[in-house]
């Protein structure tokens, strides 16, 4: 597994589309999809290739000045608890830590709630997250919103 930071916006938004499409347990609303897609644009992007494939990505958005969110992750399901995942944070958590800031923080579906996002949160605490706090309506009242952080 080789991890490449990519900088094109075009080639970034091409392999957040290939991999989120290929997730729809996670990424099935169309317009939440595209959102990612079209907001992969200008931010710090890491992209796992199994050979030229790539099988998995993230990025990261600034959310203050001493916070940058782990934004979107995707990683294809065949390829899931191989450590790709693993690898993609531990890339972007040393070029968030390079870049100044101070905390990561992600946001996912609060446990409990749903068998994928029961496994999503269980990897977001073994990367050493802890839970910051739940916004019950953030999304809506069937998707509240566990917001975990870190700091750096």
């Amino acid at each position: 597994m080789k991890i490449t930071e990519i900088f094109d916006d075009s080639e970034k938004q091409h392999i957040a589309r290939v991999l989120l499409e290929a997730l729809p347990e996670w990424f099935g609303i169309p317009e939440a999809r595209e959102d990612y897609i079209r907001d992969s644009a200008g931010k710090p992007f890491f992209c796992a290739y199994e050979g030229e494939i790539p099988v998995g990505f993230l990025y990261l958005k600034e959310t203050g000045k001493a916070t940058v969110e782990l934004a979107v992750m995707g990683v294809r399901k065949e390829y899931h608890r191989t450590g790709i995942g693993k690898g993609l944070f531990a890339r972007a958590k040393e070029a968030a830590r390079r870049a100044g800031y101070a905390f990561l923080q992600v946001k996912t579906v609060q446990i409990g709630r749903y068998e994928e996002y029961d496994a999503t949160n269980r990897f977001y605490l073994s990367l050493g997250f802890q839970e910051f706090e739940v916004f019950p309506t953030l999304w809506d009242e069937n998707n509240p919103c566990q917001i975990y952080i870190m700091a750096l």
